[in-house]
């Protein structure tokens, strides 16, 4: 058993946001999604592979910021470079700047989806020009989603506030199931607008999984087969799975694809990309504005982001880190004999724990996770993780071994 980690900074600094912010700290980030008690609540700094919260402990981060840390926090040469931009040329003007077009030739270039493209700065922001264009360009209304697409009222997961008639015409299906895909477009096969789907399966709360053989393809072809315009959400993915995304890594070429998260190693930006007769919407029946969209800081960090991928060859080295983790950490939980499963190597780690009846599986996944994160290992016991560039092999090591330490510890629970 370790010993429970000294959070008092943390704690206090908690209990004083609640009485500044609603609910102290937003969404995701809130003590519940995490082991309430046992994690901290506010970091401090970070440094490569790793976060210090405000008490002073240091932990191997491999939540990665929710997947935007690519390479690893405090990355010199994208920060001397939005520097440079912000001191000498500034970064937020009434006009755009050129570095604009600069950055979408190059996703031009690296993109299979890619013959034009609008920079926001979030992912919802992208995953949801995506459904406008999807219905101006097509005429129609209904959209098949698969996955989760953010916060906009659309899609997402927590209705409150949102009358029923801004999502009523948003179709859930399954992912790995093409038939549950095609049941919704026959149902409404003169309306629909499009399908949007994660290449990459990450369900809430569940374990991740690659696409079925033929999966993607089949994807692909029933939205031909339909009229809908078919959108790969790459927010995860892209700059990931492979420096085109997932729909490079699979080859399976959507009309319209989001980026975002890894684009510019922790710079708010992210991208709407696709085929050039429904982007051209965006030129005059489809509104998209906003104040912060052009600014060029985010720009010039997601180029220097890029050129680093690209130079350094970093998604190779986080897939063979990645296979590697993976293939030992399987090794831990097949040996431990627990109701664990491991998925999302070697990108997306995520260690899930089988339900029960009983609902001794809570139990099992709190105690888990608490044990990991006194071992200084930042997990989050409902979201898969990510590797990054800067996370060590001695890092690596040292988390399958904290893994199996902890496993030993909740096995005298079952």
């Amino acid at each position: 058993m370790a010993d429970k980690l000294k959070l008092d900074k943390s704690m206090a600094m908690y209990e004083e946001a609640k009485t500044l912010v609603p609910g102290a700290v937003a969404g995701i980030r809130r003590p519940y999604n995490f082991v309430q008690g046992e994690y901290p609540i506010y970091f401090d700094h970070g440094k490569g592979g790793r976060v210090t919260d405000v008490d002073g402990n240091e932990y191997i981060d491999f939540l990665c910021a929710y997947g935007p840390i690519i390479l690893g926090y405090i990355e010199q040469e994208i920060d001397q470079a939005v520097q440079k931009q912000v001191n000498e040329k500034g970064f937020c003007f009434s006009l755009t700047q050129p570095q604009q077009s600069e950055l979408v030739r190059k996703l031009q270039e690296i993109i299979p989806s890619c013959e034009m493209a609008a920079l926001v700065k979030t992912g919802s922001d992208a995953t949801t020009i995506a459904i406008r264009v999807a219905r101006a360009y097509t005429g129609k209304t209904k959209i098949a989603r698969c996955g989760y697409h953010g916060w906009h009222d659309w899609c997402v997961e927590v209705k409150g506030g949102i009358p029923e008639k801004l999502f009523e015409d948003v179709l859930e299906f399954h992912y790995n199931d093409l038939e549950s895909l095609e049941a919704i477009l026959k149902a409404n096969k003169d309306d629909m607008a499009g399908i949007i789907v994660t290449p990459v399966g990450h369900p809430l709360a569940a374990p991740v999984e690659m696409p079925k053989p033929g999966y993607l393809e089949g994807v692909r072809e029933l939205a031909d087969k339909y009229g809908a315009l078919l959108i790969f959400d790459e927010i995860r993915s892209g700059f990931r799975v492979s420096l085109g995304g997932a729909q490079e890594y699979f080859g399976v070429t959507p009309d319209l694809s989001t980026f975002g998260k890894a684009m510019a190693n922790g710079y708010a930006i992210a991208a709407l990309v696709g085929k050039k007769e429904p982007m051209m919407v965006m030129a005059d029946k489809v509104f998209l504005s906003s104040t912060f969209f052009p600014n060029s800081d985010s720009i010039v960090a997601a180029l220097k982001t890029i050129e680093i991928l690209q130079r350094d060859k970093v998604l190779d080295v986080i897939k063979a880190k990645g296979e590697k983790f993976a293939a030992q950490v399987q090794q831990v939980i097949d040996e431990s004999g627990l109701p664990i499963e491991f998925s999302g190597g070697p990108w997306m780690p995520f260690i899930t724990f089988n339900k029960d009846e009983t609902g001794l599986y809570k139990k099992l996944r709190t105690e888990f996770y608490t044990q990991l994160i006194r071992r200084k290992v930042f997990l989050q016991p409902y979201h898969h993780g990510y590797i990054c560039f800067r996370h060590t092999d001695e890092d690596l090591a040292y988390t399958v071994n904290a893994i199996r330490e902890s496993l030993d510890v909740i096995k005298a629970m079952v």
